[in-house]
Protein backbone atom coordinates (compact mmCIF):
# COMPACT_ATOMS: atom_id res chain seq x y z
CA UNK A 1 0.00 0.00 0.00
CA UNK A 2 0.91 3.40 -0.51
CA UNK A 3 2.64 5.43 1.82
CA UNK A 4 -0.09 8.62 1.45
CA UNK A 5 -3.80 8.82 0.04
CA UNK A 6 -6.04 11.50 -0.56
CA UNK A 7 -9.12 12.19 1.91
CA UNK A 8 -11.81 15.69 2.18
CA UNK A 9 -10.21 17.98 4.83
CA UNK A 10 -11.72 20.99 7.24
CA UNK A 11 -8.50 22.80 6.95
CA UNK A 12 -9.77 26.42 7.83
CA UNK A 13 -11.95 28.22 10.37
CA UNK A 14 -14.19 29.00 7.38
CA UNK A 15 -16.70 28.06 4.82
CA UNK A 16 -15.18 25.10 2.44
CA UNK A 17 -13.59 22.01 2.30
CA UNK A 18 -10.37 20.93 0.56
CA UNK A 19 -8.97 18.03 -0.89
CA UNK A 20 -5.23 17.01 0.61
CA UNK A 21 -2.76 14.29 0.04
CA UNK A 22 -1.63 13.34 3.77
CA UNK A 23 -0.01 10.13 5.45
CA UNK A 24 -1.76 6.85 5.52
CA UNK A 25 -2.72 5.88 8.68
CA UNK A 26 -1.48 2.51 10.90
CA UNK A 27 -4.28 0.60 12.56
CA UNK A 28 -3.20 0.45 16.67
CA UNK A 29 -3.42 -2.14 18.42
CA UNK A 30 -7.01 -2.33 18.94
CA UNK A 31 -7.81 -0.66 15.20
CA UNK A 32 -8.50 -1.96 12.17
CA UNK A 33 -7.38 -0.34 9.02
CA UNK A 34 -10.27 0.02 6.01
CA UNK A 35 -10.20 0.09 2.84
CA UNK A 36 -13.15 2.75 1.93
CA UNK A 37 -15.18 1.55 -0.77
CA UNK A 38 -18.49 3.89 -0.50
CA UNK A 39 -19.08 6.94 1.81
CA UNK A 40 -22.01 8.73 2.06
CA UNK A 41 -22.38 12.67 2.77
CA UNK A 42 -24.55 13.44 6.02
CA UNK A 43 -26.49 16.51 7.28
CA UNK A 44 -23.37 17.49 10.12
CA UNK A 45 -21.02 17.66 6.88
CA UNK A 46 -22.91 20.39 5.48
CA UNK A 47 -22.85 22.15 8.98
CA UNK A 48 -19.10 21.63 8.71
CA UNK A 49 -18.92 22.64 5.43
CA UNK A 50 -20.33 26.04 6.30
CA UNK A 51 -18.87 26.26 9.64
CA UNK A 52 -21.92 27.31 11.19
CA UNK A 53 -22.47 28.22 15.02
CA UNK A 54 -22.21 24.61 16.25
CA UNK A 55 -19.08 23.78 14.08
CA UNK A 56 -17.14 26.53 15.25
CA UNK A 57 -18.08 25.03 18.80
CA UNK A 58 -16.99 21.41 18.29
CA UNK A 59 -14.67 21.02 15.40
CA UNK A 60 -11.07 21.55 15.41
CA UNK A 61 -9.20 21.72 11.82
CA UNK A 62 -7.36 20.28 10.57
CA UNK A 63 -10.31 17.12 10.12
CA UNK A 64 -11.18 14.63 7.82
CA UNK A 65 -14.43 14.67 7.56
CA UNK A 66 -17.31 11.61 6.93
CA UNK A 67 -19.01 9.03 9.57
CA UNK A 68 -20.90 6.62 7.26
CA UNK A 69 -18.87 4.52 4.88
CA UNK A 70 -18.50 0.78 3.81
CA UNK A 71 -15.39 -0.98 3.12
CA UNK A 72 -12.69 -3.76 3.39
CA UNK A 73 -10.29 -4.06 5.77
CA UNK A 74 -6.47 -4.20 4.76
CA UNK A 75 -4.98 -4.32 7.91
CA UNK A 76 -5.42 -5.09 11.26
CA UNK A 77 -3.77 -4.30 14.85
CA UNK A 78 -1.69 -7.21 17.05
CA UNK A 79 -5.06 -7.29 19.92
CA UNK A 80 -8.02 -7.35 17.29
CA UNK A 81 -10.04 -11.01 17.47
CA UNK A 82 -12.85 -10.31 15.97
CA UNK A 83 -11.98 -8.68 12.46
CA UNK A 84 -9.56 -9.87 9.80
CA UNK A 85 -7.68 -8.78 6.74
CA UNK A 86 -10.65 -9.38 3.74
CA UNK A 87 -13.42 -8.88 6.04
CA UNK A 88 -16.56 -6.32 4.20
CA UNK A 89 -17.37 -3.89 6.96
CA UNK A 90 -18.96 -0.63 8.04
CA UNK A 91 -18.58 1.36 11.70
CA UNK A 92 -20.85 2.60 14.14
CA UNK A 93 -19.38 6.54 13.81
CA UNK A 94 -20.10 7.02 18.04
CA UNK A 95 -16.92 5.57 19.77
CA UNK A 96 -17.68 5.02 23.53
CA UNK A 97 -15.58 5.36 26.70
CA UNK A 98 -16.88 1.71 27.50
CA UNK A 99 -16.82 2.61 31.54
CA UNK A 100 -19.35 5.19 31.93
CA UNK A 101 -22.90 4.75 33.53
CA UNK A 102 -24.62 5.28 30.27
CA UNK A 103 -22.27 2.27 28.70
CA UNK A 104 -22.63 -0.07 31.36
CA UNK A 105 -26.57 0.67 31.39
CA UNK A 106 -27.21 -0.61 27.78
CA UNK A 107 -27.18 3.03 26.83
CA UNK A 108 -24.27 3.61 25.26
CA UNK A 109 -25.96 5.91 22.02
CA UNK A 110 -26.17 8.65 25.07
CA UNK A 111 -22.57 8.23 26.39
CA UNK A 112 -21.05 11.66 27.68
CA UNK A 113 -17.40 10.78 26.22
CA UNK A 114 -18.12 10.08 22.67
CA UNK A 115 -15.86 10.35 20.07
CA UNK A 116 -18.12 11.07 16.11
CA UNK A 117 -15.64 9.55 13.04
CA UNK A 118 -15.45 12.74 11.34
CA UNK A 119 -16.19 14.71 13.99
CA UNK A 120 -14.35 14.24 16.83
CA UNK A 121 -11.61 12.10 15.03
CA UNK A 122 -10.79 11.70 11.23
CA UNK A 123 -13.74 10.07 9.16
CA UNK A 124 -13.97 8.23 5.54
CA UNK A 125 -14.24 10.70 3.06
CA UNK A 126 -10.92 9.05 2.13
CA UNK A 127 -9.03 5.85 0.66
CA UNK A 128 -8.50 4.42 4.28
CA UNK A 129 -9.81 4.93 7.73
CA UNK A 130 -8.89 3.27 11.03
CA UNK A 131 -11.30 2.64 13.52
CA UNK A 132 -11.45 0.62 16.65
CA UNK A 133 -12.19 -3.02 16.64
CA UNK A 134 -15.25 -2.60 19.31
CA UNK A 135 -17.11 -0.46 16.56
CA UNK A 136 -16.96 -2.53 13.76
CA UNK A 137 -19.85 -4.45 12.03
CA UNK A 138 -19.87 -7.05 9.54
CA UNK A 139 -21.54 -6.74 6.13
CA UNK A 140 -22.81 -9.41 4.05
CA UNK A 141 -21.51 -7.86 0.30
CA UNK A 142 -23.99 -10.51 -0.96
CA UNK A 143 -27.00 -9.26 0.05
CA UNK A 144 -25.93 -5.60 1.13
CA UNK A 145 -23.68 -3.56 -1.69
CA UNK A 146 -20.94 -1.00 -0.89
CA UNK A 147 -23.71 1.82 -1.58
CA UNK A 148 -25.99 0.70 0.26
CA UNK A 149 -24.08 -0.71 3.38
CA UNK A 150 -22.24 2.90 4.01
CA UNK A 151 -26.71 3.72 4.55
CA UNK A 152 -26.65 1.80 7.70
CA UNK A 153 -25.41 4.44 9.54
CA UNK A 154 -27.90 7.23 9.52
CA UNK A 155 -30.69 4.73 8.36
CA UNK A 156 -30.14 3.06 12.22
CA UNK A 157 -31.56 6.88 13.00
CA UNK A 158 -34.89 6.48 11.73
CA UNK A 159 -35.18 2.61 12.66
CA UNK A 160 -34.42 3.75 16.15
CA UNK A 161 -37.06 6.06 15.77
CA UNK A 162 -39.86 4.34 13.91
CA UNK A 163 -39.38 1.23 15.90
CA UNK A 164 -39.71 2.34 19.60
CA UNK A 165 -43.03 1.56 19.32
CA UNK A 166 -45.59 -0.45 17.59
CA UNK A 167 -46.62 1.10 14.00
CA UNK A 168 -47.84 -1.93 12.43
CA UNK A 169 -52.09 -0.75 11.78
CA UNK A 170 -51.40 2.57 12.94
CA UNK A 171 -52.22 6.01 11.30
CA UNK A 172 -48.51 7.96 11.13
CA UNK A 173 -47.51 11.08 10.04
CA UNK A 174 -43.99 12.02 9.42
CA UNK A 175 -42.67 15.70 9.69
CA UNK A 176 -39.71 16.43 7.55
CA UNK A 177 -38.71 14.87 4.49
CA UNK A 178 -35.21 15.24 4.79
CA UNK A 179 -33.08 11.73 4.86
CA UNK A 180 -34.24 10.64 8.15
CA UNK A 181 -37.85 11.29 7.50
CA UNK A 182 -37.57 9.15 4.20
CA UNK A 183 -35.96 6.86 6.00
CA UNK A 184 -38.70 6.73 8.44
CA UNK A 185 -41.62 6.56 5.46
CA UNK A 186 -40.09 3.88 3.89
CA UNK A 187 -39.83 1.41 7.22
CA UNK A 188 -43.46 2.76 8.64
CA UNK A 189 -44.78 1.78 5.31
CA UNK A 190 -42.48 -1.75 5.55
CA UNK A 191 -44.27 -2.13 9.50
CA UNK A 192 -47.53 -2.35 8.59
CA UNK A 193 -48.64 1.18 9.23
CA UNK A 194 -52.53 1.70 7.92
CA UNK A 195 -51.54 4.91 6.45
CA UNK A 196 -48.08 7.07 6.37
CA UNK A 197 -48.78 10.78 5.84
CA UNK A 198 -45.76 12.88 4.90
CA UNK A 199 -45.64 16.69 5.19
CA UNK A 200 -42.69 18.97 3.85
CA UNK A 201 -41.85 21.97 1.68
CA UNK A 202 -39.61 20.66 -0.93
CA UNK A 203 -41.27 19.37 -4.65
CA UNK A 204 -38.21 17.31 -5.01
CA UNK A 205 -38.04 15.16 -1.05
CA UNK A 206 -41.63 14.93 -1.49
CA UNK A 207 -41.75 13.01 -4.54
CA UNK A 208 -38.86 10.55 -2.69
CA UNK A 209 -41.85 10.08 -0.33
CA UNK A 210 -43.99 8.87 -2.45
CA UNK A 211 -41.78 6.91 -3.75
CA UNK A 212 -40.75 5.66 -0.34
CA UNK A 213 -44.59 4.32 0.10
CA UNK A 214 -46.08 7.58 1.26
CA UNK A 215 -50.04 7.23 1.23
CA UNK A 216 -50.12 10.62 1.03
CA UNK A 217 -48.02 13.43 0.66
CA UNK A 218 -49.06 17.38 1.58
CA UNK A 219 -46.85 20.37 0.41
CA UNK A 220 -46.90 22.31 4.00
CA UNK A 221 -46.22 26.17 2.12
CA UNK A 222 -49.91 24.98 0.19
CA UNK A 223 -51.91 24.46 2.81
CA UNK A 224 -53.74 26.48 5.11
CA UNK A 225 -54.68 24.45 7.73
CA UNK A 226 -52.08 21.34 7.71
CA UNK A 227 -54.27 19.96 10.82
CA UNK A 228 -57.78 20.16 9.00
CA UNK A 229 -56.27 18.63 6.01
CA UNK A 230 -54.41 15.40 7.70
CA UNK A 231 -57.34 14.82 10.02
CA UNK A 232 -59.71 15.08 7.17
CA UNK A 233 -57.72 12.14 4.75
CA UNK A 234 -57.45 10.24 7.92
CA UNK A 235 -61.70 9.28 8.13
CA UNK A 236 -62.41 12.61 11.14
CA UNK A 237 -59.45 11.46 13.32
CA UNK A 238 -56.29 13.18 14.28
CA UNK A 239 -53.44 10.38 13.77
CA UNK A 240 -52.07 7.70 16.24
CA UNK A 241 -48.35 8.25 15.29
CA UNK A 242 -46.37 11.68 14.71
CA UNK A 243 -42.74 11.32 14.17
CA UNK A 244 -41.35 15.25 13.97
CA UNK A 245 -38.17 14.67 11.79
CA UNK A 246 -37.54 18.50 10.58
CA UNK A 247 -36.76 20.50 13.56
CA UNK A 248 -38.92 23.25 12.47
CA UNK A 249 -41.09 25.11 14.95
CA UNK A 250 -44.15 25.22 12.64
CA UNK A 251 -43.74 21.38 12.13
CA UNK A 252 -43.58 20.60 15.81
CA UNK A 253 -46.58 22.44 17.16
CA UNK A 254 -48.04 20.79 13.96
CA UNK A 255 -47.37 17.18 15.40
CA UNK A 256 -49.30 17.66 18.80
CA UNK A 257 -52.32 19.13 17.23
CA UNK A 258 -52.25 16.82 14.71
CA UNK A 259 -52.15 13.82 16.83
CA UNK A 260 -54.95 12.33 18.29
CA UNK A 261 -55.89 12.32 22.03
CA UNK A 262 -54.15 9.48 23.63
CA UNK A 263 -51.67 9.09 20.61
CA UNK A 264 -47.69 9.45 20.31
CA UNK A 265 -45.17 11.80 19.45
CA UNK A 266 -41.47 11.02 18.72
CA UNK A 267 -39.54 13.88 18.53
CA UNK A 268 -36.31 13.46 16.40
CA UNK A 269 -35.59 16.82 14.43
CA UNK A 270 -33.34 19.38 16.30
CA UNK A 271 -34.97 22.72 16.34
CA UNK A 272 -32.15 25.46 15.84
CA UNK A 273 -33.47 27.19 18.92
CA UNK A 274 -35.88 26.94 21.58
CA UNK A 275 -39.56 26.36 21.14
CA UNK A 276 -42.63 26.97 22.29
CA UNK A 277 -45.14 24.88 23.11
CA UNK A 278 -48.57 24.55 25.09
CA UNK A 279 -47.97 21.75 27.20
CA UNK A 280 -51.31 21.77 29.55
CA UNK A 281 -53.50 21.98 25.99
CA UNK A 282 -51.21 20.01 23.76
CA UNK A 283 -49.70 16.86 26.04
CA UNK A 284 -51.48 16.25 29.32
CA UNK A 285 -54.80 17.13 28.05
CA UNK A 286 -54.44 15.09 25.41
CA UNK A 287 -52.75 12.16 27.40
CA UNK A 288 -50.30 12.03 24.94
CA UNK A 289 -47.37 9.68 25.23
CA UNK A 290 -44.24 11.37 24.22
CA UNK A 291 -40.65 10.29 23.44
CA UNK A 292 -37.44 12.61 22.51
CA UNK A 293 -34.91 10.16 20.52
CA UNK A 294 -31.80 10.45 19.04
CA UNK A 295 -28.80 8.50 17.08
CA UNK A 296 -29.68 4.94 17.80
CA UNK A 297 -29.09 2.09 20.44
CA UNK A 298 -25.12 0.79 20.08
CA UNK A 299 -25.90 -2.02 18.75
CA UNK A 300 -29.62 -3.31 18.90
CA UNK A 301 -30.47 -0.44 15.87
CA UNK A 302 -28.23 -2.27 13.87
CA UNK A 303 -29.22 -6.15 14.37
CA UNK A 304 -32.80 -4.57 13.42
CA UNK A 305 -31.21 -2.43 10.87
CA UNK A 306 -29.69 -5.44 8.87
CA UNK A 307 -32.33 -7.48 8.97
CA UNK A 308 -34.19 -4.53 7.12
CA UNK A 309 -31.72 -4.22 4.68
CA UNK A 310 -30.73 -7.71 3.88
CA UNK A 311 -33.86 -9.37 3.57
CA UNK A 312 -35.03 -6.56 1.27
CA UNK A 313 -38.06 -5.18 3.79
CA UNK A 314 -36.74 -1.28 2.86
CA UNK A 315 -35.17 -0.72 -0.75
CA UNK A 316 -33.13 2.53 -0.01
CA UNK A 317 -31.96 2.20 -3.43
CA UNK A 318 -34.43 5.39 -4.57
CA UNK A 319 -32.96 7.84 -1.87
CA UNK A 320 -29.00 7.26 -3.53
CA UNK A 321 -29.16 10.91 -5.69
CA UNK A 322 -25.95 10.24 -7.47
CA UNK A 323 -22.58 8.87 -6.57
CA UNK A 324 -19.52 11.62 -6.80
CA UNK A 325 -15.56 11.10 -6.33
CA UNK A 326 -13.75 12.39 -3.66
CA UNK A 327 -12.93 15.80 -6.12
CA UNK A 328 -16.22 15.85 -5.85
CA UNK A 329 -17.16 16.23 -2.58
CA UNK A 330 -17.08 19.93 -1.74
CA UNK A 331 -19.29 20.66 -4.71
CA UNK A 332 -22.09 18.11 -3.58
CA UNK A 333 -22.27 19.37 0.00
CA UNK A 334 -23.36 22.32 -1.55
CA UNK A 335 -25.93 20.59 -3.73
CA UNK A 336 -27.11 19.25 -0.54
CA UNK A 337 -27.93 22.47 0.81
CA UNK A 338 -30.06 23.48 -2.41
CA UNK A 339 -32.38 20.98 -1.36
CA UNK A 340 -32.25 18.79 -5.04
CA UNK A 341 -30.20 15.35 -3.57
CA UNK A 342 -31.13 13.40 -0.76
CA UNK A 343 -28.22 10.77 -0.05
CA UNK A 344 -24.66 11.42 -2.17
CA UNK A 345 -22.47 8.27 -2.69
CA UNK A 346 -19.19 9.26 -2.48
CA UNK A 347 -16.25 6.57 -3.96
CA UNK A 348 -13.38 7.56 -2.50
CA UNK A 349 -11.58 4.62 -4.45
CA UNK A 350 -13.31 4.76 -7.72
CA UNK A 351 -15.14 1.50 -7.36
CA UNK A 352 -12.08 -0.29 -7.27
CA UNK A 353 -11.75 -3.47 -4.97
CA UNK A 354 -9.25 -3.39 -2.42
CA UNK A 355 -5.59 -5.30 -3.03
CA UNK A 356 -5.09 -7.52 0.03
CA UNK A 357 -1.71 -8.78 1.32
CA UNK A 358 -0.93 -12.64 -0.02
CA UNK A 359 -0.94 -13.48 3.44
CA UNK A 360 -3.60 -12.21 5.43
CA UNK A 361 -3.17 -11.52 8.89
CA UNK A 362 -6.77 -13.50 10.63
CA UNK A 363 -8.07 -13.04 13.80
CA UNK A 364 -8.03 -15.35 16.49
CA UNK A 365 -11.35 -17.88 16.56
CA UNK A 366 -13.71 -16.40 19.97
CA UNK A 367 -16.12 -18.79 20.37
CA UNK A 368 -18.07 -15.79 22.32
CA UNK A 369 -18.59 -14.04 19.69
CA UNK A 370 -21.57 -14.98 17.74
CA UNK A 371 -21.90 -15.40 14.20
CA UNK A 372 -17.91 -14.86 13.12
CA UNK A 373 -16.30 -16.86 10.66
CA UNK A 374 -12.58 -16.76 10.48
CA UNK A 375 -11.42 -15.94 7.01
CA UNK A 376 -8.60 -17.74 5.10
Amino acid sequence: MADMMHAVRKMKTAEGLELREVPRPSPGSDDVLVYVEAASICGTDLHIWKWDAWSQRRIKPPLTLGHEFAGTIVDIGDKVRSAAVGDFVSAESHVTCGICYQCRTGQAHMCPQTQILGVDRDGAFANYVVVPEKVIWQNNREKIPPHIATLQEPFGNAVFAAMNQQVSGLSVAIMGCGPIGLFTVGICKAMGAKAVYAVDLNPFRMDLARKMGATQVFDASKESDMVATIVGVNRGYGVDLVLEMSGAPTAINTAFRVVRNGGQVILFGIPSKPVEIDVAEMMIFKNLTVRALNGRQIFDTWYKTRWLLEDGVVDLRPLITRTVALNEVNAAVQDLQGGEACKIVVLPNDGKPASLPAVKRTRTPDPNIEGRVVHR
